[in-house]
């Protein structure tokens, strides 16, 4: 007999669409597994090699989906055996604070008495799948799908909370953008940054419709019709995750080059105004170069020559000035 640590699983056991008993032994799935009307959810953590060859063993599990599920890092998939099916998803969760998408990798085993999650730790909140499976308990009787889709439409409820978060982020990015006390820098690193996460979160959920067009098409003889409305509402949930998330790339893709185009009309202002000024400046320049010359002229050693100077440097600056102020140039 394995020795299982017991604070890392838990499951459940249904009959005839209720649940009759919870974190049973998992030496019992052998004997479970033949009963008739009853169904069984197990959920491991970190799971060793023996605890996935045992289960493999005993519900007949392939074996590269069990080192799948063991290694772990795999795309987001549906695989098909005799047996039973192989999905690997991903759930996700955004961090406004940090502007952070974090994703949480999860192997389902679907046979045709129950389901397996295997997850590598317990930053997933599993109690939201349970809490579905008790929300729609009168769902139950068909079994399997039931487990299934629940599990299934938990993970793609958190991917619209995170392209949600990451659309408030985008507004308030363009409002930043577009104040009067910008600081480009900031502005760079957030877009970097909300680009980096919907980059991620795309990658994730774009591969998600062809785990779930299967089950739409009834592909998989393991799961029956009953549920087909269900996973349905969970694929269209796919499709407007995946649309939404290529809409805001696109945004932040026409944010990012907007701000460069901001860029480069301040950097158009300063030069304006630089040049403006430098043209004022040149005025009291030339007229003193010009009086600074070792030559006879009018007012030469005079002390009206002094006042001559000084009133044309003025009156030409001043000109200039009034004329760049109106060209908005100053």
């Amino acid at each position: 007999m394995i020795a299982y640590d017991e604070p890392m699983r838990q499951s459940r056991l249904y009959e005839n669409g209720r649940v009759s008993e919870t974190n049973f032994d998992l030496d019992r799935v052998a004997s479970i597994k033949v009963r008739p009307n009853t169904f069984f959810w197990i959920d491991l953590i970190a799971p060793t090699e023996a605890e996935l060859q045992f289960l493999g063993r005993e519900l007949q599990l392939n074996k590269l989906a069990l080192d799948d599920a063991f290694r772990g890092r795999q795309r987001p998939k549906l695989e098909h055996y005799e047996s039973h099916l192989f999905i690997n998803a991903y759930a996700t969760a955004f961090d406004r604070a940090t502007r952070e998408l974090t994703d949480q990798e999860i192997a389902i085993f679907v046979t045709a008495n129950g389901i397996i999650t295997v997850r590598d730790d317990e930053s997933f909140d599993i109690e939201a799948i349970c809490k579905r499976w008790d929300e729609s308990s009168e769902l139950a009787n068909h079994g399997v799908a039931f487990l299934l889709w629940g599990a299934l439409d938990v993970i793609v409820d958190a991917y619209f909370d995170a392209v949600d978060s990451l659309d408030l982020e985008i507004e308030a990015l363009e409002e930043l953008m577009f104040s009067s006390n910008r600081i480009d820098v900031q502005i760079q690193k957030r877009t970097y940054e909300l680009r980096k996460a919907l980059v991620l979160l795309r990658r994730i959920t774009v591969p998600m419709r062809e785990v779930l067009n299967p089950l739409v098409k009834q592909d998989t003889r393991l799961l029956g019709s009953g549920m087909f409305p269900y996973f349905q509402d969970v694929y269209d949930h796919v499709i407007r995750v995946a649309d939404w998330t290529d809409s805001l790339r696109d945004l932040i893709t026409t944010l990012l080059e907007t701000n460069l185009t901001i860029q480069g009309n301040n950097m158009n202002l300063i030069m304006k105004k630089v040049t403006s000024w430098a043209a004022i400046i040149a005025v009291p320049t030339a007229v003193t170069g010009f009086y600074g010359q070792n030559i006879p002229y009018f007012g030469f050693g005079t002390e009206g020559g002094v006042w001559a100077s000084t009133g044309l440097m003025i009156g030409l600056s001043t000109a200039l000035y009034i004329t760049f102020k109106r060209k908005d140039w100053l």
